[in-house]
């Protein structure tokens, strides 16, 4: 079976938002001007879509969860080097982000978090083999 994987966010500033994913390295799509939501990939099954808050709630069916206060979501991405996974948490944090402090090694791989701008908790993860 092909999958794909979509995840959902609202975000405060859709712009700003943008440019701090793409600072990641992840793609944005064209979107029309004034548009609601923005759809970024990274390779071709990881898929980013950003919405105003309105448009999430429209969505989603529920109200945006208050992230100084709860966790939605914590959204991990696998990568191919140890390095690398500093290297995007640093990239993050000159961005906007907010480190969640050093890495973890834990045994099978190595971990760093994030949150981004709206407060989403990110984590990067080299588990090798």
């Amino acid at each position: 079976m092909s999958t794909a994987t979509f995840v959902n966010l609202p975000v405060a500033d859709l712009d700003r938002a943008v440019e701090f994913f793409t600072a990641l390295g992840f793609t944005a799509r064209p979107r029309q001007p004034g548009a609601d939501s923005a759809q970024l990939s990274l390779g071709d099954t990881t898929h980013l879509i950003l919405h105003t808050p309105a448009a999430f709630a429209a969505f989603a069916g529920a109200g945006v969860c208050d992230t100084a206060t709860s966790r939605e979501v914590i959204v991990g991405l696998g990568v191919d080097r140890r390095e690398r996974v500093d290297t995007l948490v640093d990239v993050a944090v000159l961005a906007g982000g907010t480190s969640l402090g050093p890495g973890q090694d834990l045994g099978f791989g190595y971990m760093r978090g994030f949150r981004d701008l709206d407060g989403h908790q990110w984590s990067f993860l080299h588990a090798p083999g």
